[in-house]
């Protein structure tokens, strides 16, 4: 499964990792809806991180499609609100 943080490269995660991450998404899903800022920040702290520390990150030579992009560790809580809702960013 390829992954890419957006302005931090992509990375190919074995695909092993995918319940464990969607997980995640789920929980910033509800932690948005629910308008808890600091819980938020934690949870996609530890997406971007699972998804560095498991997966390979590709040489950006490598033009590759992603399977689902992150947004980046910097986003704000009101931008959050546009994207982690419904099923987030992992598809259920």
């Amino acid at each position: 499964m390829i992954i890419r943080i957006v302005s931090e490269g992509q990375y190919e995660v074995p695909s092993s990792f995918f319940d464990e991450l969607n997980a995640i998404d789920n929980s910033i899903v509800e932690l948005v809806s629910q308008e808890n800022e600091n819980d938020y920040r934690k949870e996609l702290s530890k997406l971007i991180d699972m998804i560095k520390t498991n997966g390979k990150q590709l040489d950006d030579s490598d033009i590759v499609e992603s399977n689902v992009i992150v947004p980046p560790s910097d986003l704000t809580f009101e931008e959050a609100k546009d994207i982690f809702t419904g099923v987030g960013v992992f598809e259920d």
